[in-house]
Order: structure tokens, then sequence, then C-alpha cells
């Protein structure tokens, strides 16, 4: 399979005056797994937002391969192969698990019949399967990321953007999603852009990181780079970071 990528290339966004985004660019490409972290306000969500199409761009382009994503609208973005989830969950509260994801695969253009089955197998892969008739308002919080991350895998996208996936979850729940994520790039060809604060997750989890700051990017590179970086380790990681 070739490689596509997602390039950001110089994007700002600005909210009344304020520059939320300053001229930041990022590549990921299919079959990567890419950390995107920072302090809280930095621009992470900003950033999603804005490949996602939910915030309009200052200046800068974004392209998933040869489609170019600026100015597309959120629904346009997803038929284009970009999925995502949210900070805050938001399932339909009053459907079953097994109904949350069938409806994102329908809403992809899948029959019936295929959407039952992309669903049944997302439920399977991500231990949903004892869940699935469930209503979405009974899950715990683990739970409900969980089918977030499923649907957002129904629209068998090119790239995954997960924010914060992790949040809410206990140690086991969080060491089962690290294994079911590592495993997606290779399984399904996609390109994942990941937002956690869970440093072990993150530094186990991504092949790259980059890191923002302020709205601009201080650093990019592995791991081992990324945690002796001396403006990372002030912003965000504290002094110890690059000893620990």
């Amino acid at each position: 399979m070739s490689e596509t990528r997602l390039a950001v290339n110089a994007v700002s966004v600005e909210f009344t005056g304020l520059r939320a985004l300053d001229h930041v660019s990022l590549s990921l490409a299919t079959g990567e797994v890419v950390g995107l972290i920072g302090p809280n306000g930095s621009g992470k969500t900003t950033l999603i937002n804005a490949i996602t199409g939910q915030v309009k761009l200052a200046s800068g382009t974004i392209t998933a391969g040869s489609t170019t994503l600026s100015g597309l609208s959120p629904r346009e973005v997803a038929l284009a192969g970009v999925s995502r989830s949210f900070q805050i969950v938001r399932l339909f509260n009053t459907m079953t698990v097994f109904e949350n994801v069938e409806a994102a695969a329908l809403a992809k253009g899948a029959s019936r019949t295929i959407a039952a089955q992309r669903t049944q197998n997302l439920l399977d892969e991500l231990g949903l399967a004892a869940k699935a008739d469930e209503l979405g308002e009974n899950l715990s919080y683990g739970d409900k990321r969980r089918v977030e991350i499923a649907r957002a895998l129904a629209a068998e996208p090119l790239f995954l953007l997960l924010d914060e996936p992790a949040a809410g979850m206990n140690d086991a729940e969080t060491e089962a999603l690290l294994h079911t994520l590592a495993e997606l790039p290779g399984k399904r060809g996609l390109g994942l852009l990941i937002i956690d604060h869970d440093m072990g997750l993150i530094m186990r989890l991504c092949h790259r990181l980059h890191v923002l700051a302020s709205g601009r990017t201080i650093a990019e590179g592995d791991a081992a780079h990324v945690r002796s970086h001396p403006a990372v380790i002030e912003a965000y990681l504290g002094k110890g970071a690059a000893h620990a």
C-alpha cells in the first residue's frame, strides 16, 4: 500500500484577535503514530479542530493526499478520509453501543449489511461485544471512550485523530487501549495522531512527537529528542523529565 500524507502547512487560527495557532506545520503519514503534546491551552485541540473543519483558518493550508481539506465542512473532511474523537465524549445516549457504531458506518455510505458487519468486527476488536446492547448513557466513562474510537473507525479513515482517548480510564483500561491503538496503523493502514496527557502512553505508542506551547511548535522528533529538548522541559515535562 502506498503512503498517503496528511500535511498541515503554516496554519494559523485566530479567535477575536487572539492567535490560537501561529504558523504550525505538521505531517502524518499512513502507517505512522504521531503524538501531539503540550500544556493546557497550547492549541492541541484547536489544531485537530482546524484539520477537521470545526474552525476556520486565518492562513495556511491542510491537505490529505491530493485532497485540500482547508475550507471543507466537517462532513466533507470525514468523507475525505479523516476521522476524529472528541475531548468530551459525544455518543447518542439513548442508542445502543451497536447502534452508535453502526450509525457512523452508515453515515459514511456503507450499506446496512456492510455497516452491521463492520460494527460487529469493531466491537470484537475493541472488546465491546458484550456491551453491544447497552445504551450509551449506561456505559462507564472508559467504555464510552472506546465506543467513540469504534465510531471513528467505522468510517474506515485514512487518518484517525484522537483527543485524549485515555482520559478517565484506569491503568488496566489504558494498557488495553495502548495495545489496540498500536496495532491500528499496521492493521488498517491509517495514520494516527493522538493527544493525551498520559506521557507513559504517549512515549510507548508514538513514533514521533510534536510539541506545542502558546500556539507554536517548540519541538518535534522522536521521544528521546523531545524528552531532552530544553524548551519542552521548561514548558511542559518539568525539569526532572529529561532524567526520568
